[in-house]
């Protein structure tokens, strides 16, 4: 599990696709949410927007993310 460390209250998941070079850029997240599987605590997350905050568990294929 890979540890992201944000400076901030919360980070929207399309910012996350963009740091860990699944999209080039944030419009292109829309799509990725469509044709791949992203879980956000377990829960399949369709929405770009979605608002990643400290211990949100996020799995993008075989790999997995914590925010802290």
């Amino acid at each position: 599990m890979k540890i992201i460390n944000i400076k901030t209250e919360y980070i929207e998941l399309q910012q996350l696709l963009k740091m860990e070079d699944y999209i080039s850029s944030g419009g292109q997240a829309k799509y990725y949410l469509m044709e791949n599987e992203v879980l956000v605590n377990g829960v399949i997350e369709t929405r770009r927007g979605r608002k990643l905050r400290a211990n949100d568990v996020i799995k993008i294929g075989k790999e997995e993310y914590q925010i802290a």
